[in-house]
């Protein structure tokens, strides 16, 4: 019998392969790789380039700006999906390969799929070194596309297109595991690309790749059920893995089961809605004195689904509680040993679920004095919230938290924000009052300024009908502008609040409470003494999006403000609003950290400000311990 085979490049044979994968969870199906982002060079343009013109019926194509940018655009996409669709990003060889490289960390540390093509040199070498090539004196198979191995989950270099069959399978089955998934890397040699060979029919049959759902070892389960009826003080952390198995509703069961309050995680938050009586907002360093609190206190933490960065932990000084345990609830069993913890090894929503029918089946329920402590606790921290959003007088410029509070009273259940750095993380995780389980999407993992516009524009894709906001300060909106062009040429209809406050607001506070003066962080004229203290900038950001193609509605005022953001709302093409702010005062600016984070201070140092920093930093230090 003879096998029917099919003659296609290398190229071409990759992208018919990827139109016909798909993903199932839940009985509901969903293409994996849903489209191709592309910037075409000479490393990819005759291969990649000219397979997904030949399939462009089956394949979707979407042009950017920046190798970079496409990838957040497809993490945004990939996340707003549940991980069970993501783009790919195909590049040329060179600088257009070395771009992909933050992106894929990003993607790699928030755990969220995204499939990378760059091109890479020939394999066979009939002229060497080729335009752009990296020549290695001590090896002849390393290219500059090898910078992506640490942060790609799978990689490989495909030198012969009859490697592709084993390879490309491989790489689907690391973008749909939900243990391993983030970014995976088939670099592309450019003659290999568009070498044609006889490949099998089966290689483009249809695959469904399930999406696993594993409940935990009744071991496991029974053990966890004893630790938590034996806690007196049990706080649950929610992580981004609630989101990631579409586990809310699990938990909201548990939680209103039990009377267990939950904090959240920047990753997390939105696990529960803001007026759920169990929620108690942001944990660690960015979240409200009532969490914070809630897990100084604690005897029993239980994470679900999050990884416990620094963030979280405050540096190891928050959990001070002599007898606090930790049971942590993960589908990653690296995760579930974090901080020598009991693990409860399976899949969030089936975890919970299993976990909520345990105790109900014990009555179990946390203390009704615990339960009136952590609302009472929450009321209070709500109102430091409405002062922050409170405006006195309308016609005056809008502090930060107050431009917060009036897309606040403007937003429902169908907004998406979407953030990354500066200080806008921080004021979010304590005050924004979440209301749907996807609304708060904050990049926090790698905290990547530029991620949110076209990250927003990845979100929109995968969700047309709902109001997409990207929030950047000016520092983001400097390092990734670009991807206004996309949205423009798209008609993506994103809506981009775009906040100028002269600097990196974020890390100037940081460096003046670490002794660093806010050296190096303003975006001024530089004064004699080489220090940036002299007079703002003449930038104007508003006109740099309008010269891209947005629509810019300009905002002096806080009045201003409410009518330039219904606008926006309600516009149905890309539309930027542009708001200076004030610097916050003590009335209404965000409330301080109520939790410590380890930057190091200088050892010695001859100015004051350091030493003084120094000083508080080593009592801080003093009350870290580690959980073992």
């Amino acid at each position: 019998m003879t096998l029917k085979t099919t003659r296609l490049t290398m190229a071409q044979a990759l992208v018919r392969f990827l139109a016909a994968q798909y993903t199932e969870r839940d009985g509901v199906r969903r293409r994996l790789i849903g489209a191709t982002w592309g910037i075409f060079g000479h490393g990819n343009v005759a291969g990649i380039g000219q397979a997904l013109l030949e399939h462009a019926a089956e394949m979707p194509y979407h042009q950017g700006r920046n190798e970079q940018a496409m990838v957040h655009a497809a993490v945004g996409y990939a996340r707003q999906s549940n991980r069970l669709s993501t783009h790919a990003v195909t590049t040329s060889i060179g600088p257009g390969a070395t771009n992909l490289v933050t992106g894929a960390a990003l993607a790699t540390i928030n755990h969220l799929p995204v499939l990378l093509l760059p091109g890479d040199v020939f394999a066979t070498r009939p002229a060497d070194p080729v335009l752009q090539q990296l020549e290695v004196p001590y090896a002849g198979d390393v290219s500059v596309n090898d910078c992506l191995r640490p942060v790609s989950r799978y990689f490989d270099r495909i030198t012969r297109p009859e490697a592709l069959i084993p390879s490309a399978l491989n790489a689907m089955r690391v973008l749909t595991d939900p243990v391993e998934t983030g970014a995976v890397t088939l670099a592309l040699p450019q003659d290999v690309q568009a070498e044609a060979y006889d490949w099998p029919g089966e290689f483009f049959a249809e695959r469904v790749w399930t999406v696993r759902r594993p409940g935990a070892d009744p071991t496991e389960l029974a053990e966890a059920v004893r630790t938590i009826r034996a806690a007196r003080r049990p706080l649950v952390i929610a992580g981004g893995g609630v989101h990631h198995s579409r586990a809310e509703e699990a938990l909201a069961e548990f939680a209103g089961t039990t009377g267990i309050p939950v904090a959240s995680t920047q990753a997390g938050k939105g696990s529960l809605r803001h007026d759920h009586p169990q929620d108690v907002g942001g944990v660690g360093h960015t979240g409200t004195a009532t969490a914070d609190e809630l897990a100084r206190t604690a005897d029993l933490v239980i994470g679900v689904g999050t990884r416990y960065t620094d963030f979280t932990t405050a540096s190891g000084t928050l959990f001070s509680n002599p007898d606090v345990r930790f049971l942590n609830l993960n589908i990653a069993p690296f995760d579930g040993h974090k901080l020598a913890g009991q693990p409860l090894v399976a899949d969030a929503r089936s975890g919970l679920q299993e976990l909520t029918e345990a105790l109900r089946m014990h009555a179990h329920r946390v203390a009704g004095t615990y339960a009136t402590e952590y609302t009472e606790d929450k009321e209070r921290w709500e109102q430091r919230v409405d002062a922050c959003y409170e405006v006195d007088e309308p016609d005056i410029r809008p502090t930060q938290p107050q431009v917060l509070g009036a897309l606040d009273e403007l937003a429902d259940e169908s907004d998406i924000l979407i953030n990354a750095a500066g200080s806008l993380p921080g004021d979010l995780h304590k005050l924004w009052r979440t209301r749907s389980p996807d609304q708060y999407h904050l990049e926090y993992g790698y905290s990547c300024m530029g991620y949110e516009i076209p990250a927003a524009i990845g979100v929109k894709m995968a969700a047309p009908d709902r109001p997409v906001w990207a929030l950047v300060g000016d520092g983001t909106y400097l390092m990734m502008p670009t991807e206004l062009v996309t949205a423009v040429q798209e008609g993506i209809a994103i809506k981009v609040l775009l906040i100028q406050n002269h600097g990196y607001a974020s890390i100037g506070g940081l460096s003046e409470s670490v002794g660093g003066e806010r050296f190096g962080t303003a975006y001024r004229y530089p004064a004699e003494d080489g220090a940036y203290t002299g007079p703002p900038l003449p930038v104007d950001l508003a006109a740099n999006a309008a010269s891209l193609g947005m629509r810019v509605l300009r905002a002096k005022t806080v009045r201003d403000l409410r009518e330039a953001l219904a606008e926006a709302r309600a516009a149905d093409t890309p539309t930027c609003v542009y708001v200076e702010t004030q610097t916050a005062d003590t009335v209404s600016g965000a409330p301080p950290a109520q939790a410590w984070w380890d930057v190091p201070v200088a050892e010695t140092a001859t100015r004051p400000s350091a030493v003084k920093a120094r000083e508080l930093y080593e009592r801080h230090v003093s009350t870290r311990r580690r959980h073992l």
